[in-house]
């Protein structure tokens, strides 16, 4: 078997004002949605860059659900941008909770981590060094001792 692709699926409680906030806070680019005559958005597909992210509204009938406003979450996000102080900036602006503020990470990115309005966890960095995995992990083992 030969995986070709892999897509994050969100689900969430109004998708349509999920697509707005990805359009403007990360710069997606909306390619379509299939909306039932009721509005509920069925499906949606952003390109970020290249990579496609798949979303809809939530589907209760069918056990689909986004997360919930506050509440704690299994998955996080990670997207690289040229400045990820400004898009952090951009998206508490416009609703995200900041849960860290953008700093310099032992592994070579500048990163912070968003919550979005609709409960999803974006962790948002940009590089500043390339650092080997053996220096990555002689940081880590550092970072680990306290040192």
């Amino acid at each position: 078997m030969t995986v070709k692709e892999l897509f994050p699926y969100l689900h969430v409680r109004d998708a349509a004002a999920a697509i707005r906030f990805y359009v403007e806070a990360f710069g997606a680019r909306e390619l379509f949605r299939l909306t039932e005559p009721s509005g509920r958005l069925g499906h949606g597909e952003l390109d970020f860059n290249g990579a496609t992210l798949m979303i809809s509204d939530e589907y209760p009938e069918m056990n689909i659900r986004g997360p919930q406003a506050g509440g704690p979450t299994a998955v996080s996000l990670h997207i690289h941008v040229e400045d990820a102080d400004a898009v952090i900036a951009k998206a508490v602006e416009l609703g995200a909770t900041l849960e860290m503020a953008p700093q310099d990470q032992f592994y070579g990115e500048r990163s912070g981590v968003v919550r979005d309005p609709f409960g999803h966890r974006w962790n948002v960095g940009h590089s500043i060094e390339e650092v080997t995995p053996e220096e990555m992990q002689r940081r880590y083992d550092a970072l680990m001792k306290g040192s």
